[in-house]
């Protein structure tokens, strides 16, 4: 899990983030997306709505049950949306699709870990100001998934843990700063000079 990259996918236009994570992956990189719920789409909510039921419409006529498939969650229309950008059904894609993971939310494992961002794929970056945009998560419960209210929660409780921890370790950097202002060296900086330091 060291070599895993974790995008914190906020604020990530989802086109733009797919395209990138997928070039990555086929290169042998781990990625692993957190806050998929907060990816965000360039159109409006209603726009998007349509080509949603668009999608919905596509299906196999005798048996739907075969598919297509049509996820409703943030972290699986993230997947599925990549999975077009990869040769998907060669041996290479296959292993390159299951070297991704993607939630949502930021559970257990990914909350410690330093989580980046792509900047080529910043909403703020790539996306006109007076754009109108939809955040997944709303269109994801517009469609049928169920699961904002948990994640919203869970993530709460993820916020609080988080700036819990930073006042300690600050609290920790400033006492070992401190420690080292006070330290009295003049007993050992000749022996220490010696050895160059």
């Amino acid at each position: 899990m060291t070599n895993t990259v974790v995008i914190d996918g906020k604020g990530h236009l989802l086109g733009r983030l797919t395209s990138v994570v997928a070039k990555q992956l086929l290169q042998g990189k781990k990625i692993v997306v957190v806050r998929a719920e907060q990816i965000v789409i360039s159109g409006s909510l209603k726009r998007n709505k349509v080509k949603y039921a668009q999608f919905i419409r596509k299906r196999m006529n005798t048996n739907p049950v075969r598919g297509p498939f049509h996820f409703r969650s943030p972290a699986r229309i993230f997947w599925r949306t990549l999975r077009g950008m990869l040769p998907h059904k060669t041996k290479r894609g296959q292993l390159a699709l299951g070297r991704l993971a993607a939630f949502e939310g930021i559970p257990a494992p990914y909350d410690k870990k330093k989580r980046v961002v792509v900047p080529a794929a910043l909403k703020v970056l790539r996306l006109r100001a007076d754009r109108k945009f939809t955040v997944l998560g709303e269109l994801s419960k517009e469609v049928g998934w169920g699961y904002t209210d948990l994640v919203s929660r869970l993530e709460e409780q993820r916020k609080v843990k988080e700036q819990a921890y930073y006042a300690e370790k600050k609290a920790a950097v400033a006492a070992k700063c401190k420690a080292a202002a006070a330290a009295d060296l003049s007993a050992v900086a000749p022996i220490l000079s010696a050895f160059g330091y």
